[in-house]
């Protein structure tokens, strides 16, 4: 890339390159008598392939086209057209781990003197205020719109008196959002003092606006601040040019949120060639030095003016990555034809998936208005429009917003009402040392369902050893690790006392068991499949269950991985004579997990991490089978004999004689 790189050369470069037209058509439906016939017939007399100069070689038509179709002598640019139930509809969900930032680059060549053509944004903004709309889609929490600057082409106040009324869309459905001001609307710095652009977009303006923070004081730079995904989030809207005084704003604002990530829009900072790849332009690079590269917080820069789109990843002083993003499609049919870009933040996944579409044209194709040239900007799919980005937000945040281990709680705490058996290892042995032959762990619920080791005979040294290793949202910070096995048997295993209460409970009422395991990285499947966190002493057969599903030889009840690390919950109910069952996933080696298992004395579910994965929704499953013998955690029989023996770690486990919700559990 040279030192200019491709895109917007404004009005010195490229007037001639195509002064000579295109034979293509002049719009979507020059002459349809739908929504998109007469306010758009005069709008782009060359609408083939458009240069950054095209404007003043005619790029629009000559006569004004209406945000509605129609107008007044007085007010040529007619009333933007949207849907009294938009009005005040701002609403997205704060908590929720996937929303949605709008990005809209340069719209210049729909606000060009008399020869304006709101339509296009107009359909954005509809989109970006509609929920119903976006039915089915994936940008159904939109909690932000950034516009990265030339909202007009000449930066006059007849372009903005076009401008400020679609934008009123924005401010009377209560959106949050922001501007900023670029080269085609402003000149020199941000202390250049008022403009036709701050006096469409003043701070006085933006305080309207849910998230609004502050202005600096020559009020070309905004910050918002927003919530999604359950966490704030700081957007700064930067100028153009930023002065001296903009840069000590800026920095400053970020020192004043210094837990906050932050999302850097301007019009310029990178700038991208045929590849896609970005490069910082000179400008760029005074901010990377004098605000990006040293405030850890700005994870991502979006800026227009450029084409074609790119982006880039640098590494900040922090030794942490930055994305840099240019998307801008002036260059495109129709002069971008309101082009929006996606950026849908989804925390659980810890992705970022980008997509670049025109809801303008959208709107035509639903009309059955394209033509040949529009269908292809319906939405736009290469590389660098339509991609995914990966970011562990929590390890990416963690050096400004660590997020803080979850404290151990107390085993009072746990005992709801109902619980019947509470077993936690932090009262044991040191972490590393030998569970002893003899020890007992207590029932913290009181019942005496307390738990002693059993060894397999032959098994070797460190079988069952304490461990202050736990699952983040586990009570105890403490676990036991079973070095056990198969094939042949050896390990050590706990299991109730002869006279534990919990041996002859049948829980017809319901129940929920709950267990917080890990799997190693040696887990072998031969080896190791097919174990058990928790299972029941006696067979099917010895229970009297004979039907099509009964295994004769199996427990009466298990919570067990095959050799896939699948989970299994397998179960005889006392009122069939067969087994209900339930699968998870395939579960990650080297990861904590928390399963539960609940039952309303109708339909038992399994859940994995708080997720229901599994149910028997068809046959009613009522208690469960028992002859009065031990629980095993950690220990699996097979026709009555111990054959497996659980290899990795178990943390709390619980049970309790009624279904618990999901927001019940030890790891809610």
């Amino acid at each position: 890339m040279d030192s200019s790189p491709a895109g917007d050369r404004g009005l010195d470069d490229h007037d001639d390159q195509h002064a000579a037209g295109c034979d293509c058509p002049r719009t979507a439906d020059l002459d349809g008598d739908g929504v998109a016939a007469s306010s758009r017939r005069t709008f782009l007399h060359r609408a083939g392939v458009l240069g950054a100069g095209t404007a003043a070689a005619g790029l629009l038509g000559a006569a004004p086209a209406y945000a509605n179709g129609g107008g007044r002598d007085d007010d040529p640019y007619g009333q933007t057209t949207m849907s009294p139930a938009l009005r005040g509809s701002w609403d997205p969900d704060p908590d929720n781990p996937r929303f949605t930032v709008v990005v809209m680059p340069d719209t210049q060549y729909m606000f060009d003197q008399d020869r304006i053509h709101p339509v296009p944004m107009e359909a954005s903004f509809r989109y970006v205020l509609d929920p119903a709309g976006r039915a089915g889609g994936n940008d159904e929490n939109i909690v932000f719109l950034a516009h990265l600057g030339d909202v007009t082409q000449n930066g006059l106040a007849g372009e903005y008196a076009a401008v400020t009324k679609v934008f009123d869309m924005l401010d009377r459905a209560g959106a949050s959002y922001g501007v900023l001001a670029g080269n085609h609307d402003v000149s020199a710095d941000d202390q250049r003092g008022r403009t036709p652009y701050l006096d469409t977009f003043s701070p006085a303006r933006a305080r309207k606006t849910p998230g609004y923070h502050s202005s600096s004081p020559d009020g070309y730079n905004t910050a918002h601040i927003y919530r999604a995904g359950g966490r704030s989030w700081l957007l700064l809207s930067l100028d153009w040019r930023l002065s001296a005084k903009g840069f000590a704003w800026a920095n400053a604002v970020i020192a004043a949120n210094p837990t906050l990530p932050v999302i850097v829009t301007t019009h310029e900072i990178v700038g991208s060639d045929e590849d896609g790849v970005a490069e910082l332009s000179g400008y760029g690079q005074q901010l990377w030095d004098g605000l990006i590269k040293d405030n850890d917080q700005i994870f991502l820069t979006l800026n227009g003016h450029y084409w074609p789109p790119g982006s880039t990843v640098l590494k900040n002083s922090a030794g942490n990555d930055v994305h840099l993003h240019i998307t801008n499609y002036q260059d495109r049919y129709y002069g971008g034809a309101g082009m929006i870009r996606s950026y849908r933040f989804d925390l659980d996944r810890g992705m970022i998936d980008v997509a670049t579409f025109s809801p303008w044209i959208r709107e035509l194709a639903e009309q059955g208005e394209l033509n040949a040239l529009a269908a292809k900007e319906l939405e736009l799919t290469s590389k660098v429009d339509y991609f995914s980005m990966e970011i562990d937000f929590e390890k990416r945040f963690a050096g400004f917003a660590p997020v803080p281990p979850r404290r151990s709680r107390p085993a009072r705490r746990m005992l709801l009402p109902g619980t019947l058996a509470y077993w936690r290892f932090d009262e044991g042995g040191t972490a590393g040392s030998d569970v002893a032959s003899g020890t007992v762990v207590r029932d913290q619920a009181g019942h005496g369902n307390d738990l002693v080791l059993k060894t397999v005979p032959g098994t070797p040294a460190h079988a069952l050893t304490w461990t202050a290793d736990h699952h983040p949202d586990q009570p105890a910070h403490a676990g036991l690790v079973f070095a056990g096995q198969g094939s042949p048997v050896s390990g050590a295993y706990l299991q109730t006392v002869d006279r534990a209460p919990l041996n002859r409970e049948t829980f017809a009422r319901g129940f929920t068991f709950e267990v917080f395991f890990k799997v190693p990285a040696d887990w072998d499947g031969g080896r190791n499949g097919w174990s058990s966190m928790l299972s029941r002493a006696g067979t099917a057969a010895q229970a009297g269950k004979n039907g099509p599903s009964a295994t004769a030889d199996e427990p009466v009840l298990t919570i067990s991985l095959s050799s896939s690390v699948e989970l299994q919950w397998n179960a005889y109910p006392l009122n069939q004579n067969g087994a209900t069952t339930a699968w998870s996933h395939l579960l990650q080696q080297e990861e904590w997990w928390h399963v539960a298992v609940a039952n309303d004395g109708r339909v038992s579910k399994l859940y994995v991490n708080g997720c229901e994965e599994g149910r028997n929704p068809t046959s009613t499953a009522v208690g469960l089978a028992t002859l009065d013998m031990p629980f095993l955690l950690g220990g699996y029989q097979w026709a009555g004999a111990v054959s497996q023996v659980f290899h990795g770690t178990i943390g709390d486990v619980r049970i309790t004689d009624r279904a618990l919700r999901p927001s019940q559990f030890m790891n809610a």
